[in-house]
């Protein structure tokens, strides 16, 4: 087997070597005078082009769900959104100061919460599962 080094495409010229030496490098800094004799980047033409795109909110959190009896107790009957659910929920917590006092993270459930919840005391984290069962 032949030595890749030995080979015949493998040898570049003197002569191509050569002109890649004496090739001039372009300048890597910018030089005031050039700076200043580069034109500008376009301004934006109109509002909408100066302000990034707003992200729409995803169809499926927005739609309004219904609540089922048990969880109308606690935030009303009116259909509304899967995020204001969780909020509403989260307030009524709050205000009946619900949250254990040793771990933050577990809801002890009242007489309201109880059929919601089907135990006494659930994660923030469980919460929202058995929340979306309740909704329809």
């Amino acid at each position: 087997m032949a030595n890749a080094k030995n080979t015949p495409a493998a040898k570049v010229p003197a002569a191509a070597k050569a002109a890649t030496k004496a090739a001039p490098k372009a300048p890597t800094k910018v030089t005031a005078a050039a700076a200043e004799a580069a034109p500008a980047t376009a301004a934006p033409t109109t509002a909408a082009d100066a302000a990034p795109a707003k992200r729409t909110p995803n169809a499926g959190f927005m739609m309004p769900m219904t609540p089922s009896a048990a969880l109308a107790a606690v935030i009303g009957k009116k259909a509304i959104p899967r995020t204001e659910v969780t909020k509403k929920v989260w307030e009524y917590i709050k205000k009946h100061k619900l949250q254990d006092a040793a771990n933050k993270r577990m809801i002890n459930a009242d007489a309201k919460l109880q059929p919601i919840f089907e135990k006494p005391q659930v994660s923030m984290f469980e919460m929202t599962k058995l929340i979306s069962g309740h909704l329809s």
